[in-house]
């Protein structure tokens, strides 16, 4: 007689089906991109994952916990706010966003129009990071993004590194000693970096210092 396997899980010895019963239930895996980047507050993911209501989002924070996946911290003085962040090995999953991504990105139902959070633009950007060619000398962007889906939020800011060797896009605070600042809606730097515009063509990116080195941060990034 064959067992029944309970609803949340397969009952299968393939690591593949054992991912998929640690990652598979609706909405898992977009909080876990969420958290890719850095920790946040439970008010800041549900805010940044349209659709999903705080019941649900808190059994899915407690379920990734329970399983190594996600932990939860409190600030120190004076923040003393909860925040949710990736275990070491939830950060692991960056690799299957971006396998995901390369992988979906061929799809023609792919809805291009819908809107992005800054962080997962930015995560867009990563899956696709390719080396500047050689001879190139290093290249640093401040990246600048507000979120197109809400308004009044704070800019987020992203610092990119390129060099002969990889493409990187790191969270962090704007810096004095980059080759140029780019100042983006998430609409129009998707616009460019997902659909091929120019930036020229979009009035809601505003570049200051180095055009050519901004143009090779889109050439390295882009789709």
């Amino acid at each position: 007689m064959v067992e029944r396997r309970s609803y949340s899980s397969y009952n299968d010895g393939c690591a593949s089906a054992h991912a998929l019963d640690l990652i598979g239930e609706r909405w898992a895996l977009i909080v876990v991109r969420e958290l890719l980047l850095g920790p946040k507050r439970f008010l800041d993911l549900q805010r940044n994952i349209p659709g999903i209501g705080p019941a649900v989002l808190t059994r899915r924070l407690q379920d990734l916990e329970e399983t190594g996946i996600v932990v939860r911290n409190q600030l120190s003085a004076p923040a003393k706010v909860m925040v949710y962040g990736l275990t070491e090995w939830g950060l692991g999953l960056e690799a299957v966003n971006t396998a995901l991504s390369l992988w979906a990105v061929k799809s023609p139902r792919l809805p291009f129009e819908a809107d992005m959070g800054p962080d997962t633009l930015v995560l867009v950007m990563r899956a696709h990071a390719r080396p500047l060619p050689e001879g190139t000398p290093e290249r640093r962007i401040s990246l600048k993004l507000s979120d197109s889906r809400v308004s009044g939020q704070e800019t987020v800011d992203y610092v990119a590194t390129m060099t002969t060797t990889e493409s990187t896009i790191t969270k962090a605070p704007t810096v004095d000693s980059v080759d140029a600042t780019i100042s983006s809606t998430t609409r129009a730097w998707k616009a460019v970096i997902i659909a091929g515009a120019s930036i020229e063509s979009e009035d809601d990116i505003a570049v200051v210092g180095n055009q050519v080195a901004v143009q090779m941060l889109v050439d390295a990034t882009k789709l």
